[in-house]
C-alpha cells in the first residue's frame, strides 16, 4: 500500500484545492450540465426563427418586387433616394418632417438602431444649418430608443404597424402625417432601411417636397389642366404621392427587417452551438474532477485501514 499512500500524498492536496475552487468561485456539474440543456432550448428556438423569417423574407420580397412599379411614378416629382452615409441634407428646406420606419419587434440585429442614429445625425446637422425639423415615429422600436435622445422633436408615433402592411396600412400611416401637419412643412424626408439582399441592406432617406399650386418657376404640373379645382385635386396628389412613398419604404423595410432576423438568428444559433461545446468541456473537466476527488478518497481511505 505504500505507492497508494505516496499517489495520495501528491495527488490529494491538488484535487482538494480544485474541489474547493469548484465550490467557492466555479459551477457545480448540476448547473453545468443544465446550462448545456438551456442553451440547447435556446439552439431549437433561434433556428427555428431563422427558418420562419426565411420563409417571410419570401413573401416581403413579392411584395417589395410589387411596390417598386407602383411608386415608380413619383420620381417624376420627387427626388431619388439617397445613401443616409455621409449625407450632409444641405439640400433640405428650412422646414421639414422627418419620418423614421423602424420594426415593432426586436431581434433582427441593428435594424433599428441604424434609423435611430440616422434620425439623430439629422437632426443634428440641420440643426446646425439653422433649420426646423420635427418627427413623426413608424414603430415601437424606434419611439424606445428615439425618447432618450431627440424626444423634444418627436410629434406623435404610430405603434402596432405589423407586416405584412399593405395599401391601406399605408393610407392610415398618411392621414397620421396628414393629422400632424405635414401639408405645412417644406417636405417630408423618410428614413427607412433599403433592402439590397439577404445579407445586405442600406439606410436611405427620401425627401418629399411640397406641391405648389402656383404657376411660377417653382411649382409642379403647372402645364397640365386640371378638370376640378386645381388646390383640391394638388392636395389630393399629395396625399396619393406621400402614401405611395410610405408603401415602398414600408415594404422595403419589411423585407430589410426579415433579412436583418435571419441573420441575426443564425449568428445567434452558430454562438449557441460554440457556448455548448465550452460548457461540454468544461462539464466534462468538472466531471473528471469529481471522480478523480473520489479516487483519491477511496485510496486514503485504504491506506487509513491499512495503517
Amino acid at each position: 500500500m505504500a505507492p497508494l499512500r505516496t499517489i495520495a500524498g501528491r495527488v490529494g492536496p491538488r484535487v482538494m484545492a480544485i474541489a474547493s475552487q469548484q465550490t467557492r468561485g466555479m459551477a457545480t456539474e448540476k448547473q453545468i450540465f443544465n446550462q448545456i440543456n438551456s442553451t440547447k432550448n435556446i439552439t431549437k428556438i433561434t433556428s427555428s426563427m431563422k427558418m420562419v423569417s426565411a420563409a417571410k423574407l419570401k413573401g416581403d420580397e413579392t411584395r417589395l418586387a410589387a411596390a417598386i412599379p407602383f411608386n415608380k411614378w413619383t420620381y417624376e416629382v420627387c427626388p431619388e433616394p439617397q445613401l443616409v452615409e455621409d449625407a450632409t441634407y444641405e439640400e433640405l428646406p428650412k422646414k421639414v418632417l422627418i419620418v423614421p420606419f423602424t420594426s415593432e419587434k426586436g431581434l433582427c440585429g441593428g435594424v433599428n438602431s441604424f434609423i435611430s442614429r440616422a434620425t439623430r445625425d439629422m437632426v443634428k446637422k440641420l440643426s446646425d444649418q439653422g433649420k426646423e425639423a420635427d418627427i413623426v415615429v413608424i414603430g415601437d422600436k424606434g419611439r424606445g430608443q428615439m425618447r432618450r435622445t431627440v424626444a423634444d422633436s418627436i410629434l406623435r408615433s404610430a405603434t402596432e404597424v405589423t407586416s405584412p402592411g399593405s395599401y391601406a396600412l399605408a393610407s392610415a400611416l398618411t392621414s397620421e402625417l396628414i393629422a400632424a401637419g405635414a401639408g405645412e412643412y417644406d417636405a417630408v424626408v423618410m428614413i427607412y432601411n433599403s433592402y439590397v439582399n439577404a445579407a445586405v441592406y442600406k439606410q436611405m432617406y427620401k425627401v418629399i417636397p411640397a406641391l405648389t399650386v402656383e404657376g411660377d418657376e417653382g411649382s409642379v404640373l403647372d402645364t397640365y389642366d386640371f378638370d376640378s379645382d386645381k388646390m383640391e385635386s394638388m392636395a389630393d396628389l399629395y396625399e396619393f404621392m406621400l402614401s405611395s412613398q410610405v408603401f415602398h419604404c414600408f415594404m422595403d423595410g419589411a423585407a430589410a427587417e426579415q433579412s436583418a432576423r435571419m441573420t441575426a438568428m443564425e449568428n445567434a444559433t452558430k454562438n449557441a452551438n460554440e457556448m455548448i461545446d465550452k460548457l461540454t468541456l468544461q462539464y466534462n473537466r468538472a466531471r473528471q474532477a469529481r471522480i478523480t476527488t473520489e479516487l483519491i478518497e477511496i485510496i486514503s481511505g485504504a491506506s487509513a485501514l491499512d495503517d
